[in-house]
C-alpha cells in the first residue's frame, strides 16, 4: 500500500508539475500583438539641382549678369554639347555687354559645383564703343567686338603674353575669330583704377581682353574645350544667329 501511495503521489506532482510550468511561461511571455517592429525611415537622396537655378542660387542677377544672357548661354552650352563641340560643359563662361566696361562683367561659372569662380573687368573692341559697347562686326580689322558663342581652344604665348584662342562657332556672326586673331589675353588697360579715373577701362582690337593680374588663372580655368558666350540685346544678332535661341515675335 505504501508502494502505491507513493507512485500515486509522485504521477500527481508531476502532472501538476507540466500543467503549471507552461503556464508560468506564458505569463511571462509579452503579447506578439503588442511587440512593436521599428524600422528606419527612408533616407531621400535629394536630386541633383537643375542648372537652371542656379541663376537665382548663385544671385547672379545681383552680380549685373543680365538673366537672358545666362539663359541664353546655358542653352548654348547645351546645344554645343549636344553636336560634340564641347570638351567640359561643367564651365560657363559669359561676357555679358550689355553692362558698361566699367563694371565687372565677365562671370565664369562652374556649373557642377555651383560656383561663380570669377567675375571681373573685360574689355571690348575700341570701334564697339567707348564705355558701352553698342556696334559689332566679324569683320576683319573692324576692330569692333564679336557677338554670339565661342569654344575655348589651346593656349600659347604671343606678342600679348598668354593667351587663349577662341573658336567662333556663329557662321557670318563670329566666325572669323581665328582670323582676325580674336583671343583672350591679359591687358593692363584692363584694371578697376582706369575705370574710376575715366569712367571706362581700355579698348582692345576686338579680343575680350581680362586683368593681368587674373589672366593666367582664368585662361587655366577655361582652356580647352569649355564655352564662353558675348551676349548684347542685339537686334541683328537675335534675328541672324543660326543656333535660335531668342524667341521669335
Amino acid at each position: 500500500m505504501k508502494t502505491g501511495k507513493k507512485s500515486f503521489s509522485f504521477i500527481f506532482f508531476n502532472l501538476v508539475l507540466f500543467s503549471i510550468v507552461p503556464a508560468l511561461i506564458m505569463w511571462h511571455r509579452p503579447d506578439i500583438k503588442h511587440i512593436q517592429v521599428h524600422i528606419s525611415a527612408p533616407v531621400t537622396i535629394k536630386k541633383p539641382f537643375s542648372r537652371n537655378d542656379i541663376y537665382d542660387s548663385l544671385h547672379l542677377g545681383e552680380a549685373g549678369l543680365s538673366r537672358v544672357a545666362y539663359e541664353v548661354g546655358l542653352a548654348g552650352l547645351s546645344q554645343l554639347d549636344s553636336s560634340g563641340d564641347i570638351k567640359n560643359n561643367n564651365i560657363l563662361s559669359i561676357v555679358d555687354l550689355s553692362l558698361p566696361s566699367s563694371q565687372k562683367r565677365l562671370f565664369v561659372i562652374d556649373l557642377n559645383a555651383c560656383k561663380l569662380i570669377f567675375n571681373t573687368y573685360v574689355s571690348h573692341g575700341r570701334n564697339s564703343g567707348e564705355e558701352w559697347a553698342t556696334r559689332f562686326s566679324n569683320d576683319p580689322r573692324s576692330f569692333e567686338s564679336s557677338l554670339g558663342f565661342y569654344v575655348t581652344g589651346e593656349t600659347y604665348f604671343g606678342h600679348r603674353g598668354y593667351s587663349l584662342r577662341l573658336n567662333g562657332k556663329e557662321q557670318g556672326i563670329n566666325d572669323n575669330a581665328s582670323s582676325r586673331g580674336i583671343v583672350i589675353h591679359g591687358a593692363s588697360y584692363v584694371n578697376e583704377r582706369i575705370a574710376k579715373k575715366q569712367g571706362y577701362i581700355g579698348r582692345s582690337e576686338g579680343c575680350p581682353a581680362i586683368p593681368k593680374k587674373l589672366h593666367r588663372v582664368i585662361i587655366e580655368k577655361i582652356k580647352n574645350g569649355t564655352c564662353l558666350f558675348l551676349y548684347s540685346p542685339d537686334k541683328f544678332y537675335e534675328t541672324h544667329s543660326k543656333m535660335r535661341l531668342f524667341p521669335t515675335s
